[in-house]
């Protein structure tokens, strides 16, 4: 497939060209004969479902990797097998999701990484914090060359980052997921940044799953489906539907989720104006016994933030009821001893301990049944831990296998086995299939809905939209931390989710 529409402007140079490129992995067919091109001072921006194909797209143009067929130019010079250093020496610079800087080092020292200036065998100092106040000048950014980056807002980290970039003199400069940690307002001076950079000529390709931003910078939106680019239009006058309808191409089609009745009587968990600021803003729901409520949302829509007030680990304002009781002071013990449990985002960082055994990492939030005068004994430990790997289908040799040994999918689950175990009647489940095989997900969904018959109350929180229908009952979405929709039955559809949480 193509890049089919017209450029910001057809006589201005072509600064990045794609052609009939494609890139495989293992089973995977990651891009698929694709043809691109960008032009000097054009913001282009890229979207697409997860797996879409964007990563690869960046990938290669960046010079991280070769295409296994076609051909990569920038400036109208073939990228060859130079690698990054080549792309780099032909003006292509990138912006990752995550951010590469030095804490401790001052911005400018970070603009200059691997770069410094040097007069006389040494680092030049002044040249460098002379230039580094010309760039961000030149951008509109009000950062001090000699402060740490450390103690800058994750706002301004960015955009050091981009200044580091665009100082680079930049024929491209590709920006993935730029304001995606970050909330409205201060993705507001990123945004400014990014129109400067164009302004002076730079070819900007700009990821992001966040429409209003999309109108605000750029000229043309290409998306990609299936490691292909479907089509290539001007933002102006491109519906949500329609930009929705090209991502999602027939897939939804394939699948006809069961659907079910929403549940009912007493709330188990009632939320009023939660705020967490910056990232949640006024958010209200009830959550019932019985029901598994989805809560969809695009990265940086607040989710996290939410789940993480709601379980007590993060600081609130609003009013919170757990099976009619309010929660004056939420915290992570308070919440546990209501029956509140949370398996979290990064499983490996915070969701276990990898050296434990599967079963220590399942009683370790209640010692409850494990413990005789005091004392954890390591025999009902594993009396335990036998019944919650059977009940869950762990895949685990023994009971004392180290967690780390097992695969994604079967930590997962020994993760919510934790909450069995503790008796939690409420489960927030942030992003509980990322990184997990198609067998693992079934076998989850499997979990999740037999919990809700049993009585649970279940958040479901997942950025894969896709599989919200799938399980949930109901599903609400957020974007910039406000909820933005709710949708039940028959409306409970890929299409519909997509556009509330992508919408402007």
């Amino acid at each position: 497939m193509s890049d089919t529409s017209a450029a910001a402007a057809p006589d201005t140079v072509v600064v990045a060209r794609v052609r009939d490129a494609s890139k495989s992995y293992p089973g995977v067919r990651a891009l698929d004969h694709a043809d691109f091109e960008i032009r000097a001072g054009e913001v282009r921006a890229l979207l697409g479902r997860n797996g879409a194909g964007k990563s690869t797209l960046i990938r290669l143009l960046s010079g991280v990797e070769a295409p296994d067929e076609g051909r990569i130019e920038i400036d109208g010079q073939p990228l060859d097998q130079g690698g990054i250093r080549q792309a780099a020496s032909l003006g292509v610079g990138t912006v990752y999701q995550e951010l590469s800087l030095v804490p401790e080092l001052s911005a400018a020292e970070n603009l200059y990484l691997g770069a410094w200036p040097k007069g006389r065998g040494r680092i030049d100092y002044g040249a460098m914090r002379a230039g580094a106040e010309g760039v961000f000048a030149e951008l509109g950014v009000d950062i001090a060359p000699d402060v740490p980056v450390g103690e800058l807002p994750l706002a301004k980290q960015q955009l050091v980052e981009i200044a580091r970039a665009f100082r680079a003199r930049p024929l491209l400069l590709i920006l993935d997921e730029p304001t995606s940690a970050l909330a409205a307002s201060e993705a507001e001076t990123v945004l400014e940044a990014v129109t400067r950079v164009a302004s002076r000529g730079v070819g900007v390709i700009y990821v992001s799953h966040r429409l209003d931003e999309i109108r605000r910078v750029a000229d043309n939106v290409t998306v990609m489906r299936d490691g292909a680019i479907v089509e290539t239009v001007p933002v102006r006058g491109a519906t949500t539907r329609h930009i929705v309808s090209l991502m999602l191409g027939h897939a939804e089609e394939e699948k006809a989720p069961p659907r079910r009745a929403t549940a009912s009587g007493t709330p188990l968990l009632s939320v009023r104006d939660l705020t967490v600021p910056p990232k949640v803003d006024g958010v209200s729901f009830d959550l019932y016994p019985g029901e598994v409520l989805g809560l969809g949302g695009l990265m940086g829509s607040g989710r996290t933030e939410l789940l993480r007030a709601l379980s007590g680990f993060a600081p609130s304002q609003g009013a919170i009821e757990v099976d009619g009781t309010p929660v004056t002071r939420p915290s992570p013990r308070t919440m546990k001893g209501l029956g509140v449990g949370i398996t979290p985002e990064d499983r490996k960082g915070e969701g276990v301990v990898p050296l434990l055994g599967v079963s220590e990492n399942m009683v370790m939030t209640w010692f409850g049944g494990a413990a005789k005068a005091g004392t954890v004994l390591p025999s009902r430990v594993s009396t335990i831990g036998r019944g919650l790997i059977d009940r869950l289908s762990i895949k685990a040799a023994r009971t004392d296998t180290p967690i780390v040994n097992l695969s994604g999918g079967n930590q997962q689950k020994a993760v919510i086995g934790r909450w069995l175990h503790a008796g939690s009647r409420i489960l927030l489940l942030d992003e509980p299939t990322r990184g997990v095989d198609v067998e693992a997900k079934a076998q989850i969904y499997g979990i999740v809905r037999e919990l809700a018959e049993q009585g649970a109350a279940i958040l479901f929180v997942s950025s894969e939209l896709e599989e919200l229908p799938l399980v949930c009952d109901r599903v609400l979405t957020l974007r910039g931390g406000r909820l933005q929709g709710e949708f039940t039955g028959d409306d409970i559809t890929l299409d519909n989710i997509m556009a509330a949480a992508m919408a402007a």
